[in-house]
């Protein structure tokens, strides 16, 4: 994922640079991590085989995987769960509109042992019949080094509650609403033979958030916020060790929960 961190922070400095220039555009910065879940909806997977083969896969189940006990196992590894980032420039001085780089590092798992209908062609011949998705007879199909969806978003925070003393907010509400682009790791088995695939710009979303802050201290934040969205990958890459130039496509929705803390930087 690093060559995808560049252009992030590129925009960053590009953004810190034109509010030294003209401090005007940007009031303030703020950073965010933390942690998600999620639940979707069935989805189509279609899949084009380097053989020529051709196939549907209906109405297929999937989830995800939170793997938080590897907060406790493994505290250095915060990204093994499934976390969040977000990047947020102030666009004015009471921080009530802002423009943000949103990632979400969420996992997609189909789920084994599902019963689905597929159609389609596969070994040369014409197959429109149920079976059974097993990664040893059949296939096996998930983004967990991440379906990863990056937002661009414009957001808008408004105060709910202030400080005894009035100077500050204590409660704030906040909704966001954007688009981006899909960078999935897609991991696939075919028949047994599995690969985990290249990170890839396989498609593009949309989505709305809305939530919650609390602020504790001036500058520091709790987040919570409720999620959903829709997801197309157009082109994500499903070789295996032996065949490459198999590719895949589908499209899902999703609802999200999601907290984080932060800190603003004025």
């Amino acid at each position: 994922m690093k060559k995808f961190f560049l252009p992030c922070v590129l925009l960053i400095s590009y953004s810190l640079l034109a509010q030294k220039k003209e401090g005007k555009l940007i009031k303030g910065i703020y950073l965010q991590w933390g942690y998600n879940t999620e639940w979707y909806t069935r989805s189509t997977l279609h899949f084009r085989m380097a053989n020529g083969d051709n196939f549907r896969i209906y109405n297929v189940k999937a989830h995800d995987k939170r793997d938080y006990d590897a907060i406790i196992s493994e505290p250095g590894q915060i990204s093994i769960p499934q976390y969040n980032y977000r990047i947020g420039f102030y666009l004015n001085k009471s921080h009530t509109k802002a423009f943000e780089i949103n990632f979400d590092h969420a996992k997609y798992i189909v789920t084994d042992g599902q019963t689905a209908h597929v159609k389609g062609r596969i070994d040369g011949v014409n197959v429109d019949q149920d079976m059974v998705l097993d990664p040893k007879s059949f296939l096996h199909f998930e983004h967990t080094d991440g379906a990863n969806w990056l937002h661009f978003n414009y957001v808008e925070q408004h105060t709910l509650k202030k400080t005894a003393s009035g100077n500050r907010p204590l409660f704030t509400y906040i909704w966001k609403a954007g688009a981006g682009f899909n960078i999935p790791r897609t991991d696939f088995t075919w028949r047994g033979n599995r690969l985990n695939n290249d990170f890839h710009i396989a498609g593009y979303n949309i989505s709305a958030e809305g939530g919650s802050r609390f602020y504790p201290f001036k500058t520091f934040f709790i987040e919570t916020t409720v999620k959903s969205g829709f997801v197309h990958y157009i082109n994500a890459l499903t070789n295996t060790t032996t065949d490459k130039g198999n590719r895949a496509s589908h499209k899902i929705g999703y609802f999200e929960l999601i907290a984080t803390f932060g800190f603003d930087i004025n």
